[in-house]
């Protein structure tokens, strides 16, 4: 920098100005170059309030064993360039890499793939993916899942996340879709929401409505009109300690009934995994308590 003089005023007394990228004469402000490649580290600021920095690079994610910050020996795409003596090293190296991992992840990753499998098959979001991962990675770390199926906490972690971000599942499609007894697996979920100490809010009997009433194939008329009932179902209090589902289906239920569409109790049961008897009961109370004329 000392080496190089302005052309405009002779002076040597130039600055590196970083963030624009420019060498500048201290004395006259001629602008010597500009956009100079910057090979210092680059910085991303997370926390504002204390002025902390850390590097840039790939966020972390609970949807890996090692969050993301681990390495991987080569890809099994490159196996085609390699020599047969490189291929049988690639798998050596691959072999030690898997022996000295961890027995929480071995574990992990195990029980990562178990919850990725459910993701897919119940065509559930990214961010319950990664919630769900966030749980059952806390119940590793605490002892947990020790002596409990992985298959088992891997369910009861993907239903505990989709009860938090107020996805509407059944624990019978969980059932279903993993061949796990719904007792079975309600237990492991209230072991898990106790001992972590999760934070998760009844669910509004209005956030399966709009799945029933798709599967049915009822009109959004019906659909709105069935929020609505359960809307003054809540206000009349007659929601609390009952079956979120059971509400629902009996809403659905009602509100179909109240606009001449064609379905049946056992349709709506099976949609929403309930009784016929409980939608009975459910609608029998719906129909005492609420004024139907004014609702419709």
């Amino acid at each position: 920098m000392q080496a190089k003089k302005c052309p405009e005023c002779g002076n040597s007394n130039l600055k590196h100005h970083a963030e624009k990228g420019e060498i500048i004469c201290q004395e006259c402000g001629l602008v010597l170059e500009d956009k100079l490649v910057d090979f210092d580290k680059e910085w991303r600021e997370f926390e504002s309030s204390d002025g902390s920095k850390r590097r840039t690079g790939a966020p972390l994610t609970y949807t890996q064993a090692d969050q993301g910050l681990g390495t991987e020996v080569g890809r099994s795409a490159d196996l085609s360039r390699l020599t047969k003596r490189q291929r049988d090293k690639f798998y050596r190296l691959r072999l030690w890499q898997r022996r000295v991992g961890t027995a929480i992840e071995r574990n992990l990753q195990l029980a990562l793939s178990e919850i990725k499998r459910l993701i897919s098959y119940l065509e559930l979001p990214a961010n319950v993916e990664e919630e769900s991962a966030r749980i059952y990675t806390m119940a590793v770390q605490r002892g947990l899942v020790r002596g409990r199926s992985t298959e088992i906490i891997s369910a009861a972690a993907v239903y505990a996340a989709c009860r938090q971000n107020e996805i509407p599942r059944t624990i019978s499609e969980f059932s279903n879709a993993t061949s796990i007894e719904e007792k079975e697996l309600g237990r492991n979920y209230r072991f898990l929401t106790r001992r972590l100490e999760l934070k998760i809010m009844p669910t509004n009997p209005a956030t399966y409505v709009a799945r029933l009433s798709s599967s049915l194939k009822l009109s959004p008329e019906t659909q709105t009109l069935a929020v609505t009932i359960i809307e003054r179902a809540q206000k009349a209090e007659l929601t609390s300690g009952k079956s979120p589902q059971g509400i629902a289906a009996a809403a659905v239920y009602m509100a179909a009934m109240i606009n001449d569409e064609k379905t049946t109790q056992q349709k709506v049961g099976e949609e929403a995994g309930v009784t016929e008897v409980t939608i009975r009961n459910r609608y029998k109370e719906l129909q005492n308590h609420i004024d139907l004329k004014a609702i419709a």
